[in-house]
């Protein structure tokens, strides 16, 4: 028989103190309060989740200030940030740029720019054109152009998540060679950065601009593919945690309103047709939980395709986050409608996360052409009409 996987005592620790941490420092008021400020999130919040309680970096070797976890452990606090809607760069800086940096050759620009990043001290963006998840080299349009012994970089990228309180920024530029990365200071000379008016205000996106700015060479033409491409995979896992933890919270939420609100006398969770709702709701949530954690493990055990795990979760969990959203709104009635009620909320964060890194379609299409494009016929197969 198969082992079943299921949480260590460790893992559900874990996700018991992530869990209080954001009903104390992540609840509506303080949600509804921080997606109007400047930053579009608070310091000191965000600078305790990692010196304190150091769920930042926990797939990161110590020797760089990690806790040299693995990709699990950190998807179990991701689902629990995106079940509080916690306002802060955990997309930038958790799920992106952090990956990227681990996944580069040498150790000096780990040693240099991880620790901060992992206690909260500083906050990061990957500024990088992608397709359906996959680092699109062509796409760049950032030119790096050799200064010495160093670089400067000038372009414009559209849109990159996190980046308009960034302190960090990780930007993909097209040098001599081709597509490489580098790293540059958001305070530097020359870097402009437009705040977008987006659908999700609990996370910020802004367009960089880049006029001759000082940049730091982390992976050159022959490694900038990987790293990148390595750094999107990451994303995508834990993308699809946060989906699993904002659409496990929104069944909650729907479960507790039907409890509740009567109708005819009656509570509406008694009716057929809210009971099959719900219950819909419920597989939804399992099924995307399963793929989540299931990616989350291959990238970290390595003895499963981890892009094609990663699209399978993506695929999954972008649908069932936005189902599960549209739902609730549906179970709550008029008053789910409303911008008083935090469904809203949940359901804009739905539909931003389902493009961030390539929709659900994009995700599908990329899933048969990994699996259907290298298929082997076995002997005994039966034969299958072409026209």
């Amino acid at each position: 028989m198969a082992d079943t996987f299921v949480f260590s005592p460790e893992q559900q620790d874990l996700r018991r103190a992530v869990r209080q941490f954001c009903a104390e420092f992540s609840d509506e008021a303080t949600v509804r309060r921080l997606m109007e400020s400047p930053a579009g999130y608070d310091p000191k919040t965000w600078s305790r989740l990692g010196a304190e309680l150091g769920v930042l970096g926990l797939a990161v070797p110590t020797e760089y200030g990690g806790a040299d976890g693995g990709l699990v452990d950190q998807a179990v606090v991701v689902e629990e940030f995106g079940a509080a809607l916690l306002c802060g760069p955990v997309f930038g800086t958790v799920a992106l740029a952090i990956p990227a940096l681990v996944a580069l050759s040498g150790d000096e620009a780990k040693a240099d720019l991880l620790p901060a990043l992992v206690e909260g001290a500083r906050t990061a963006a990957l500024a990088a054109p992608e397709r359906a998840g996959r680092f699109d080299p062509a796409a760049v349009t950032v030119a790096a152009t050799p200064a010495g012994e160093s670089w400067t970089l000038t372009g414009r990228v559209a849109q990159v998540v996190d980046a308009t309180a960034a302190d960090l920024l990780l930007v993909a530029a097209t040098g001599p060679d081709g597509a490489a990365l580098f790293a540059v200071e958001g305070t530097a000379q020359g870097v402009l950065r437009e705040p977008l008016s987006t659908l999700d205000l609990t996370r910020q996106q802004a367009a960089l601009r880049l006029e001759k700015v000082p940049a730091r060479l982390l992976a050159g033409a022959g490694e900038a593919e990987r790293v990148i491409g390595h750094a999107f995979d990451v994303g995508a896992v834990l993308l699809a945690a946060e989906q699993v933890g904002g659409a496990q919270h929104l069944l909650d939420l729907s479960v507790e309103y039907a409890k509740g609100r009567l109708q005819f006398g009656r509570p509406i969770g008694s009716f057929q047709a809210v009971k099959h709702r719900l219950a819909d709701m419920l597989v939804a949530v399992e099924h995307a939980r399963s793929t989540a954690y299931h990616a989350a493990w291959a990238l970290q055990d390595g003895t499963d395709d981890p892009a094609l795990a990663a699209s399978i979760a993506q695929a999954t969990c972008s649908q069932a986050y936005y189902r599960v959203a549209a739902d609730t709104v549906q179970v709550h009635g008029g008053i789910g409608f409303t911008w008083e009620h935090r469904a809203h909320l949940y359901y804009k964060r739905a539909v931003t996360d389902a493009a961030l890194l390539g929709s659900a379609e994009a995700h599908r299409e990329r899933i048969a052409a990994l699996v259907l494009d290298t298929a082997v016929p076995q002997p005994g197969t039966p034969p299958v009409a072409a026209g």
